[in-house]
This record gives C-alpha cells, structure tokens and sequence, in this order.
C-alpha cells in the first residue's frame, strides 16, 4: 500500500497557538517598565506646583538665605581684590599714603574745631533725612 502524504490546510493558526492573529500586548495591560517609570513622571508633573508652594511658604526665609549667600561671596570676592591690588608693586603704599593723608585732612577739616563738628552733623543729618526718608 502506498501511504499518501498528508496535507496541511493553511488556517492562518499556527500549531502552538490557536488564537487568531493580533496585537502581541493588550492595551489593557502595562510593560513592566512603563509601571517603572510612572511615579517618575507624576513627581515631576507634580514639580512646578510643590516648588510653586515651597517658594511661597517659605519666601521670606530663602530671600534672607540668599542674601547671606551673596554677602559671604562679595566679601569673598572683595578680599580677592584687595589682595590682587597688594602684589602690585608700589600700588599697596600708594593707596595707604592716601587713606593716611585723607583721613588727616578730614580730621583737620571736621574734627578740631566744634562749629566744623556741629557742621559735620548737620551734613551727616541731611544725608539721613535724605537716605531714610524725613519724619
């Protein structure tokens, strides 16, 4: 007897899998890394308002923590300076013979005499009129 060759009928299954073709994932269900990365991303669409908050709280506090911050770094920067001008040569002893002549001609000018003191004041209590505004 003679055996015939058996024949496959194209069904468009396969034959480990019975189910009709389709997408490999169901909408419904997330990849692991897409569970992953979603707390990730609602902290930061949640950013701009918690900042929004803190900052709000907490604005006078920061503002004079920042103000600290930049007066440490003037200071810093000042001193710098100051020592930069020092190792130029002649320039050191320059600036102190002025700073000693200067406060020799202010002594001479305001400070000998009471009627150039009571004129110092009344200059100094303009400026603070000015500055502080008058009451």
């Amino acid at each position: 007897m003679e055996q015939q060759p058996e024949t496959q009928v194209e069904t468009g299954a396969t034959p480990f899998n019975n189910e009709a073709p389709g997408p490999m994932t169901s909408p419904q269900t997330e990849q692991p890394w897409q569970e992953a990365v979603k707390p990730i991303t609602d902290f930061l669409s949640e950013l701009p308002e918690e900042l929004g908050k803190f900052f709000a709280d907490y604005k006078q506090p920061l503002i004079t923590v920042g103000l600290i911050v930049a007066a440490l770094i003037t200071v810093k920067l000042t001193f710098a300076l100051i020592g930069a001008i020092n190792d130029i040569p002649l320039l050191a002893p320059t600036f102190e013979l002025i700073g000693i002549s200067y406060t020799a001609w202010f002594v001479y000018r305001y400070l000998l005499k009471a009627s150039n003191r009571d004129e110092l004041l009344a200059e100094f209590n303009s400026l603070k009129s000015q500055v502080l505004g008058k009451k």
